[in-house]
């Protein structure tokens, strides 16, 4: 069959004419750009074809319903594929507060326009760009990551919300990877996770077509990946044929009939299928097949040798009567329902709703404790799970764990109800992610995307096992909480490999991440308020192992300075210091026991507690300067990390106290004495300071 003949086309027909419409605008957008992946999409039509019109619970016309089933494309250098079932399929568009726009995501002028500056079709789908896009992709194992939290998600809303008669709650997840998902570790860890918890709405799709960017699979893979899911107790299914729609139609029957594990359907595929010279090899990766290639290829497709971005009549209309008319009654008849269910149980219709617009409950504060003054005080651990476990009562949907160290990390919830999510008892509030950094990012990641809040805490050092996760949540400007504890040298005897050197210093590097590390446990207070009423940002919360002294607010200024990133927490007689002394978390204690000494010499000293750059640096020039008064030239930074970055606070004739090397294992006392964390080292330094702005 040519694709400009225009006569009536059986069912069969129009489901491979729909295929190829699918493959040649992912081959025309790559060879317009030339650049992208033209392989994989060419390969996966049919798979994504039957997956959306036949099974994907969605409504192009509403693409944030929140019963929608859930697509990621985990091998996300397949975006084309992506693109086109979204401009076929005619998903509208929401605005950066999921608001529906009217509009089409994606359209054929946008196609038309992959990989170039501005357009709504980047290299890989990017979240909050265009809806259908439900994660970030790019990184190989960060979408099916995701999905492992997306169904955590899925399930943990079921048994908070549904109720005898109304099933609010009951969306799958479905997620395409390829080689290099299954490769990287944090794939792994998100199986090994979702096959304990025995998640029956995931589904992943296996792209099993043998390349990989350098040519052969088993060139480096030779595993056998059947056999490594079935050890994590997943259901296995497998397609032979991606072209076989009948086939894949079953294989995601049995997915929908398998209700006690998670779903690896593994569909052998052809990359590049219908190219003459590049079917099967590398070459139609990562590359675009070059003008005469895409000729032949269209020939054998039956196509239209010359025409480029064809859409034949009857292909929009076929996606309009498939998922488009299902999704729509399906969306129609979930309303209804939820009309209902508002009637009958109005306050949790209202947390869902709120929980949709990211919005808090009323109260979501009440009840947050004031700590006294107190000079022994406590771990900034210690008082974040304290304040964790009372916002957690008041915002129901703020749910969490920690990678195996939850009595460490002070991140367990202990209130009456919170319980433990675990196979089969959905309903905890408690997650536990086992010893799986990266894993546990990428996974709530994926919960913040479904509208619940998520934490995750572990020790400081280990963000290197979660930054590509940490680095994501930043871009996709989603509200996922880190908690990081352990946060220094203070570590003490456990020695430089758990010591956090640079930590601090390389998430200040990344743009939209909100880093806050508190100075007592009354900034900590500060710090959860400030986190909760973010809505898009990310934030990571740096607290301590070793008691901190609580400071006597009656005779320092208010920890509610916290709001502004940076305040001035101890200052000279009519403000006007002859240095500052400046530091976050644990030092700024330090500096103050500092401070005091300076004022019994004669010095006039002011004190700068710095819990966020990134908030500080959101502040008015005016309030910048108050802070620090561009007079005072006189200026010492104190913090127990990399020095990178001080030098913009301190300026030319200024003094940082840091780490410019890694740490050692010894008792505190000895490593603060050793690196200079000392009182008498920050006096010294505070006078070479005075003493250097005035040469």
């Amino acid at each position: 069959m040519v694709a400009s003949e225009q006569t009536l086309l059986t069912s069969q027909q129009l489901d491979t004419l729909s295929i190829n419409t699918i493959r040649t605008l992912a081959i025309d957008a790559v060879q317009k750009a030339n650049s992208g992946h033209p392989g994989a999409p060419m390969g996966l039509a049919p798979v994504a074809y039957c997956l959306w019109q036949q099974f994907l619970r969605y409504d192009p016309a509403n693409p944030v319903w929140p019963n929608r089933d859930r697509f990621i494309l985990s091998n996300g250098h397949a975006s084309m594929l992506l693109y086109a079932m979204l401009y076929l399929c005619e998903v509208r568009g929401v605005n950066p507060e999921y608001e529906s726009t009217g509009d089409f995501a994606v359209t054929l002028d946008e196609i038309k326009r992959f990989r170039q500056i501005d357009s709504r079709t980047p290299g890989h789908p990017e979240y909050r760009l265009i809806a259908g896009v439900e994660t970030t992709t790019g990184p190989l194992g960060q979408g099916i990551g995701n999905s492992v939290g997306m169904a955590i998600g899925a399930q943990w809303l079921a048994a908070h919300y549904n109720r005898p008669g109304f099933e609010i709650f009951n969306y799958n997840v479905y997620a395409f990877c390829g080689d290099g998902d299954l490769m990287e570790g944090v794939g792994s860890e998100a199986a090994s996770l979702a096959g304990h918890l025995k998640l029956p709405n995931l589904c992943w799709i296996y792209d099993n077509n043998r390349i990989t960017l350098d040519g052969p699979a088993d060139w480096s893979f030779t595993e056998d990946v059947a056999k490594r899911f079935q050890g994590y107790g997943w259901n296995l299914v497998h397609v032979t044929d991606a072209n076989d729609l009948s086939m894949l139609a079953k294989a995601y029957n049995n997915f929908l009939q398998t209700n006690d594990r998670p779903t690896l359907i593994v569909v052998n595929s052809h990359i590049g299928y219908g190219s003459p010279h590049k079917q099967d090899t590398n070459e139609a990766h990562g590359e675009p097949l070059g003008e005469e290639e895409v000729r032949l290829v269209k020939k054998n497709y039956g196509w239209p040798e010359d025409a480029k971005f064809l859409v034949p009549d009857g292909v929009l209309e076929n996606f309009r009567q498939g998922i488009g008319k299902r999704g729509h009654d399906l969306q129609q008849k979930w309303q209804a329902s939820f009309a209902e269910y508002t009637k009958k149980f109005p306050e949790l219709a209202d947390q869902i709703n709120r929980m949709q617009r990211r919005d808090l409950p009323d109260g979501w504060d009440k009840n947050l404790p004031t700590f006294p003054a107190d000079a022994k005080g406590m771990a900034t651990r210690d008082s974040s799970g304290k304040v964790l476990n009372v916002i957690a009562q008041n915002v129901p949907w703020l749910v969490g764990g920690s990678a195996d160290l939850a009595t460490s990390d002070r991140t367990r919830l202990k209130f009456e109800g919170a319980g433990d999510f675990q196979p089969g008892s959905y309903g905890g509030r408690n997650l536990h992610f086992g010893v799986r950094e990266h894993g546990m990012g990428a996974a709530l990641n994926g919960l913040a995307v479904s509208k619940i809040r998520p934490f995750g805490g572990t020790f400081f050092n280990f963000n290197d096992y979660m930054k590509p996760a940490v680095r994501l949540s930043a871009l996709m400007e989603i509200p996922s909480i880190f908690i990081y504890t352990h946060d220094s040298i203070c570590l003490g005897e456990d020695g430089p490999t758990h010591q956090p050197i640079e930590q601090l210093a390389t998430l200040r590097a990344v743009p939209g991440l909100l880093l806050l590390r508190p100075a007592d446990a009354n900034e900590v207070v500060e710090a959860w308020k400030v986190i909760l009423q973010k809505k898009h940002e990310p934030a990571v919360l740096v607290l301590t192992r070793q008691p901190l002294p609580t400071f006597d607010r009656s005779k320092y200024a208010s920890a509610a300075g916290v709001a502004k990133g940076a305040y001035v927490l101890a200052d000279a007689p009519g403000g006007k210091p002859d240095v500052i002394l400046m530091a976050t978390g644990s030092e700024v204690s330090l500096c103050v026991t500092a401070y005091e000494q300076l004022q019994a010499e004669g010095i006039k000293a002011r004190v700068v507690s710095m819990p966020s750059w990134d908030i500080f640096e959101a502040q008015s020039d005016e309030y910048k300067r108050q802070v620090f008064p561009p007079s005072v030239k006189a200026r010492v930074s104190v913090e127990a990390a990399a020095t990178l970055g001080w030098s913009q606070y301190v300026g030319p004739t200024g003094k940082t106290i840091g780490m410019r090397r890694f740490g050692a294992s010894a008792p505190i006392k000895d490593l603060l004495k050793k690196f200079g964390f000392t009182t008498e080292n920050v006096v010294q330094t505070a006078r070479e300071a005075i003493a250097q702005s005035k040469s």
